[in-house]
């Protein structure tokens, strides 16, 4: 077969495409369409899922996270100040966490302490939680300028604090807040002063503060050291809405518990929960464990890849339904012309060759033209909504590779009518 693609036949088809550019283009737009439409839309939805693992990655693969919930039967804001809802992690789970779950690292507990911070005339909600200074390691938050919470002020219960990047913002706009103070503002407590020793690389959150980090929104948070929390403010919590008082008692609001394999991720979970379920009688807790979010989100990946490729593919399909219907024409109104290239001396296989090089020079031409389309349309989108934008060779490697094989595909069957027809028969056609 190859030793019909001669030169002479390459030129044929190649003339004959020139000649009909619009023709061609319009012929060729399916396929810049199909490949367009498999890369764009694939590479959508990878940097789609890729938003969403990097979120549960962020959380720490080889973290399980316990939080503390409060009961739903327990629904009571009192306009009093003596009704005191208690639920959530204590200092027994802590323990009993650390004393009895095997293979794991170190559990690093959380306690929210206030709503609300201050500076000067600014007040804002913030929530402040009290963590040790193996937090920042554990969710591998980076520190934009500063530093992090560390051990000394743990011993010593320090005011001090690291605060997130959006609430930077909007505390100081055009200062440098390292060493200034930040006010804690909590109900039926004096102003409490901070001072500002670090501040967080901007975390990326999913849209909504709610599916940030650890499902909070780390960029509007205050952290101090968890024996200072403990000092000043102990574990009752109160909160006011529209006048009303709600008192809780939450000693820890989560623990981080970092596994040391992620092999262990899994069964660890399962202990941890064994353990809480002995000492609690009501649901006021859940655990998370964002290895098996991953895997979730990686399963749904696949399932949207395969979905999103085959519409996407249909795109494909009707372009070489398209390079078909104009082969079929080309050929009827090229009768004459095969059957005087017959009557020199051309083979059956030269006419294949010749038509099947110009539905494959559509494919190929149309095949480029739309990784550079699909491409340039993946990035406005993706740049636009926000996500990162993911194209992987093999995407573009595939849609190429399945235009070519549409417009070869296609192409055969025109290709081998024109081989068919009877040279006599073909010059007669006027």
């Amino acid at each position: 077969m190859f030793r019909g693609l001669t030169l002479e036949t390459v030129r044929l088809g190649l003339k004959n495409l020139y000649l009909h550019k619009l023709r061609s283009f319009l012929t060729a737009l399916g396929i810049i369409c199909g490949v367009g439409a498999v890369i764009c839309m694939l590479s959508i939805g990878e940097g789609a899922s890729e938003a969403e693992m990097a979120l549960i990655r962020l959380l720490g693969t080889q973290n399980v996270i316990v939080q503390s919930v409060r009961p739903q039967e327990s629904g009571v804001v009192s306009s009093t100040r003596t009704y005191v809802l208690t639920y959530g992690l204590t200092r027994p789970d802590l323990a009993l966490i650390r004393a009895t779950v095997p293979n794991v690292n170190r559990v690093v507990p959380l306690r929210e302490v206030a709503y609300q911070v201050q500076r000067g005339s600014v007040r804002l909600p913030a929530a402040v939680f009290g963590t040790e200074p193996a937090f920042f390691d554990i969710l591998h938050i980076k520190i934009a300028r500063g530093r992090p919470l560390q051990l000394v002020d743990e011993a010593e219960g320090a005011k001090v604090c690291v605060i997130g990047d959006e609430l930077r913002g909007k505390l100081f706009a055009h200062e440098d807040p390292l060493g200034e103070t930040v006010y804690v503002d909590r109900p039926a407590t004096a102003l409490t002063p901070y001072k500002v020793v670090g501040i967080l690389e901007r975390t990326q959150t999913a849209g909504q503060p709610a599916k940030g980090l650890g499902e909070r929104d780390i960029n509007s948070e205050v952290f101090i050291p968890l024996s200072t929390a403990d000092k000043l403010y102990g574990d009752l919590l109160i909160r006011v809405a529209s006048g009303s008082y709600e008192r809780s008692q939450v000693t820890y609001s989560d623990f981080y518990v970092q596994v040391d394999e992620i092999d262990h991720v899994i069964p660890v979970s399962e202990m941890v929960r064994q353990a809480l379920a002995h000492l609690h009688d009501k649901a006021d807790y859940t655990v998370k464990v964002p290895l098996e979010r991953l895997k979730l989100a990686e399963s749904e990946k696949r399932r949207r890849q395969i979905t999103m490729g085959c519409i996407a593919g249909i795109s494909l399909l009707v372009g070489g339904i398209g390079i078909m219907n104009i082969m079929l024409a080309t050929v009827t109104e090229r009768t004459r012309e095969i059957g005087i290239r017959r009557a020199l001396g051309a083979k059956r296989r030269h006419i294949v060759m010749q038509f099947l090089i110009e539905s494959l020079m559509l494919s190929t031409v149309g095949g480029m033209i739309g990784i550079v389309c699909g491409s340039a349309g993946a990035h406005l989108i993706t740049n636009w909504v926000g996500w990162p934008t993911v194209i992987h060779n093999w995407t573009i490697l595939c849609s190429f590779g399945l235009a070519l094989a549409v417009g070869l595909f296609f192409g055969i069957y025109p290709a081998a009518n024109a081989a068919r027809l009877d040279p006599i028969e073909a010059l007669r056609q006027t």
